[in-house]
């Protein structure tokens, strides 16, 4: 598990941040070594014994954060806060620890208090945040947990090691000439005059115009093909003309292109808006299903802790039963059966302890996995809206710089699809 642990002050607002009910569940394991049995005047006693002292960082804080998709028991947490405290000289010191989750992911909470009330002075933690990469390594080889690559190889721990190049303005058209040509020869058999040649073009997705040497289309991408070189083998500009006349009446490339863009850009803001509506709505669902689940497992978490403080009542006084009574208990002292229940009694009431933590353990893994659950279809949509925003706002930058006519942009456009696919012949 990753370990982040510093010295810190602030003993009122560290208390308040981890029992916010922006959690799912938050729960006060255990309050070690303070006279209150809250956790924000716990803390505050931290505080105030530090007012003896000249520390002002008088709280060590950690948080140990297992892989997500790993189930992490309440014994492991412990284990580990143990090791950790033996390892930066915090045995014995007051402890608090808060478990909490969220999102699905179950996290610890422990804070120590650096203050030795005998001495009067604060512990010295030398090298902690080596000594805590020491001991998470050692956890994630010791559970069998995949090892995040930054553990490995420390001048790999930032991901954001490498910049990312802008988003290609120009998306490309992902059609083969086969394609392209194929639709050009489809429009022109079923068509006999300019107009028709025209409607039949858009239908498909492109727009007739004009350039220097004859009739040419833009299509989605605002790329320009020839309309000769796009029908059969042979045909030039003056075949062209011969069945559908003159050129007349039709916009110029740039004026189509502009066209193209802002028709384009329309409809992406459009369906940018719907798309946005949509997802915001289905997020909407499941918040609520969020709030539903929450409360549900609130409530079997209250159950089963009622159930265990009941049987551990019943057992308790059982175990109690085993004592006699009168001189037959006198002689049992003498005799040492009376220490033999005890200590047996004591490895019953260790045993039921840690069934009980497995039995709530299991429970919480349980919920965790339903909480799981609703983050990745939260985490989806999301991405969704993320990608979706990402890719619809490069369109209508690629559009308004279209219908702005920088030609850089165009010659990228241009170079792009040579590359990636056979280029469309080109001609204005």
């Amino acid at each position: 598990m990753i370990l982040e642990g510093n010295e810190r002050g602030g003993a009122k607002n560290l208390a308040l941040h981890l029992l916010k009910d922006e959690n799912d569940h938050v729960n006060v394991h255990e309050l070690r070594g303070f006279m209150s049995d809250d956790l924000v005047p716990a803390l505050n006693e931290i505080y105030a014994i530090s007012q003896g002292t000249k520390a002002r960082k008088f709280m060590f804080s950690l948080s140990p954060n297992p892989p997500q998709t790993e189930r992490v028991s309440t014994q492991a947490f412990l284990s580990a806060i143990e090791r950790i405290e033996k390892d930066l000289g915090l045995s014995s010191q007051p402890r608090a620890i808060v478990f909490y989750e969220k999102n699905g992911r179950r996290h610890c909470h422990v804070v120590w208090s650096r203050i030795d009330a005998v001495e009067m002075k604060a512990i010295k933690i030398d090298y902690y945040k080596r000594k805590l990469m020491d001991i998470s390594r050692d956890l994630y080889m010791e559970h069998g947990w995949k090892m995040p690559r930054g553990f490995m190889n420390f001048a790999e721990r930032d991901p954001k090691n490498f910049k990312l190049a802008q988003w290609q303005q120009a998306r490309r058209a992902g059609k083969h000439s086969r394609d392209v040509k194929a639709a050009f020869q489809d429009c022109s058999a079923v068509s006999d005059s300019v107009a028709s040649f025209g409607h039949a073009l858009t239908e498909r997705g492109y727009m007739l115009a004009v350039g220097r040497r004859g009739y040419v289309t833009i299509n989605e991408c605002c790329e320009v093909y020839s309309v000769p070189r796009q029908l059969r083998k042979g045909t030039n500009n003056k075949d062209v003309i011969a069945k559908l006349g003159e050129p007349k009446g039709l916009p110029t490339v740039e004026q189509a292109k502009a066209a193209m863009a802002a028709a384009l850009a329309k409809r992406l803001q459009a369906l940018s808006r719907e798309q946005h509506a949509a997802i915001a709505q289905r997020q909407q669902d499941i918040k609520k299903l969020l709030v539903d689940l929450v409360q549900r497992q609130t409530s079997e978490r209250q159950t089963l802790d009622s159930e265990h403080a009941q049987r551990n009542i019943r057992e308790s006084k059982a175990r109690q039963a085993r004592y006699s009574k009168g001189l037959r208990g006198l002689l049992d002292h003498f005799t040492g059966k009376h220490r033999r229940i005890r200590e047996q009694n004591e490895r019953d009431a260790l045993a039921a302890l840690e069934r009980d933590r497995r039995e709530m353990d299991a429970l919480i893994f349980a919920h965790l996995n339903q909480r799981r659950s609703l983050s990745r279809r939260m985490d989806r949509l999301e991405q969704l809206r993320e990608a979706s925003a990402e890719k619809i706002k490069a369109d209508i930058g690629q559009f308004q710089d279209i219908r702005e006519g920088r030609q850089d942009v165009l010659d990228r456009i241009s170079s792009s699809n040579e590359r990636g696919r056979a280029s469309p012949s080109l001609g204005r």
